[in-house]
């Protein structure tokens, strides 16, 4: 983040507000009375213009702002992070657009739908370009509101109404605390500017007591609008709606939150409750996510806990002031979940081939330590390759050690068929993964966030333990699948250790889900 921001060219600014006008004018004209096709015409265009205006604004922002600077004016934001997220919900929304209409084709509340649709993809774009914290709470907002309509398309089924409720339970409250904290910055600060709040925070004096109190809230809103643990049960749940529906959930939504959090990098990093509350409720869901995950055999119900794990680390990483890296995978998560739902029948059919296929055989002791030792040689090469040292912060280096244990399995590959030095091949793709990940750290975080500010060290610590922990605990299923402690954990995990049933039945008492409801359009077929 930078402490102050050049002019916004005028030209620029009206591309910027193509990205979530076009949308957002297509919604309107969607609704008048004509053909369902007409309306999907109109919304392809739509996107296909806001992902043009997306791409050339991207440009112009590369070649015209410093790393780690912005501009900004008439309200709107443009720099690096904001570019990069710029293209990539307008990418996928573009092609969540085109993949709707022969999905969808035939389904009662097509108008519905389409309409919705734009106007979602048309609130996350004003997210990402505003420069003022009022607008983006707002905006924010009504990208849940809008995804609600979405999420309840087939609002006939309870199952499909009962997870929206939820949803919309946890966002409203986070709702709540946003404009909480837009108030306390408004009041503590005198402003509501991204770039003036940046630069206040970067002055060095510290925020008044109202301004953390602030950041607090928005930490929390964040954590309830990612589906963290106990929150998370909603995203796990909203499988009824349709697939493209749950794309856009998992792929330009949920992770709204770590781009929420990187436009006040700078506050967060001066306060640090908040880093330890992002930094301990990330980890705990993301290793606890892990393991419930590996227990799941439904592929969009194991999509749905990838996505809170992943949504875990990303939180993490934000409170570790790693806000290059959470930047990172937000766009690496993000595309991987749009092809994995979209092309979900595939992924069926490899599970079932994978489910077929003989059960390999359990890993010996030796074989997981050789495994460890080597993941940790590559890491330690990849570290010194790129030039890591401990003047960036100890949080780098667990990052490091925690991409050794990721690529353990990797090391372990099988290469049935082939021998000699081909043999080594998991080895090398071992190796390359470490590299790509450490290298990449280095590059964004000197071209993207130069200044971001490093947590405190026993925040770093904290998460080294939890991986170390999740490590082991996997180790201990994959030595002995059929061992006493295997069989003991197996339902914890695959109960999700139980958090949702509590969470729901204290929620639904505060708050009963609505009965179900058809959409009031003319019905013609229903999709199985």
């Amino acid at each position: 983040m930078t402490a102050s921001a050049a002019p916004l060219p005028a030209a620029l600014a009206a591309l910027l507000l193509v990205v979530p006008l076009a949308p957002l004018a297509a919604a309107a004209l969607a609704s008048r009375p004509a053909a369902t096709g007409g309306a999907w015409a109109l919304v392809r265009g739509a996107a296909a213009v806001a992902l043009a205006a997306a791409l050339v604004s991207a440009a112009w922002i590369a070649a015209a702002v410093a790393p780690g600077a912005a501009l900004a004016g008439a309200g709107l934001r443009a720099d690096l992070p904001g570019a990069v997220m710029l293209v990539l919900v307008s990418f996928i929304g573009w092609v969540i657009v085109r993949y709707s209409q022969p999905y969808l084709a035939g389904e009662r509340g097509e108008r519905h739908y389409v309409r919705w649709l734009a106007a979602t993809l048309g609130c996350v774009g004003l997210v990402v370009i505003t420069n003022h914290l009022l607008v983006l709470a707002l905006a924010w907002t009504a990208t849940s509101m809008a995804l609600h309509r979405l999420l309840t398309f087939y609002g006939d089924r309870p199952a499909a109404v009962i997870a929206a409720h939820k949803k919309f339970m946890a966002g409203r409250v986070a709702d709540t605390l946003m404009l909480g904290a837009v108030g306390l910055l408004a009041y503590s600060m005198g402003t509501l500017r991204l770039d003036e709040l940046a630069g206040r925070a970067a002055a060095g004096d510290g925020l008044p007591l109202g301004a953390q109190v602030a950041v607090v809230a928005i930490a929390l809103a964040a954590i309830l609008k990612c589906a963290q643990l106990p929150f998370h049960g909603w995203l796990i749940q909203v499988m009824e709606a349709p697939t493209p529906v749950s794309a856009l959930l998992h792929a330009g939504i949920v992770n709204l939150g770590g781009f929420v959090l990187l436009r006040v990098a700078t506050l967060v990093g001066e306060v640090a409750p908040a880093q330890a509350l992002l930094v301990v409720v990330g980890l705990v869901t993301a290793v606890l996510a892990a393991l419930v995950m590996s227990t799941r055999i439904s592929v969009k119900v194991a999509l749905a806990w990838s996505t809170t794990a992943q949504m875990g680390f990303m939180l993490m990483q934000c409170g570790l002031g790693l806000w290059e890296m959470a930047l990172l995978h937000l766009v690496a998560h993000s595309l991987y979940k749009a092809h994995a739902f979209l092309s979900a029948g595939g992924m069926v059919r490899a599970t079932l081939l994978r489910t077929m296929a003989p059960r390999p055989a359990a890993p010996s002791g030796a074989s997981l330590a050789i495994a460890v030792v080597t993941g940790l040689a590559l890491a330690a090469l990849a570290v010194g390759a790129w030039g890591v040292t401990p003047a960036g912060g100890l949080a780098p280096w667990v990052l490091a050690g925690i991409v050794a244990l990721a690529v353990t399995p990797l090391v372990q590959a099988r290469t049935a068929g082939l021998g000699g030095a081909s043999r080594l091949l998991p080895v090398a793709a071992a190796f390359g993964v470490a590299m790509s990940y450490m290298g990449l750290h280095v590059v964004l975080s000197a071209a993207v966030l130069p200044l971001a500010t490093p947590a405190p060290a026993f925040l770093a610590i904290v998460v080294a333990l939890g991986f170390a922990a999740l490590f082991t605990l996997q180790s201990a299923v994959a030595l002995r699948p059929d061992g006493p402690f295997a069989r003991g954990a197996y339902p914890w995990f695959y109960g999700g250790f139980f958090l949702d049933e509590r969470f729901t039945r204290l929620a639904f008492r505060l708050w009963p889900a609505p009965a179900p409801h058809a959409i009031p359009d003319l019905p013609h077929r229903t999709r199985p």
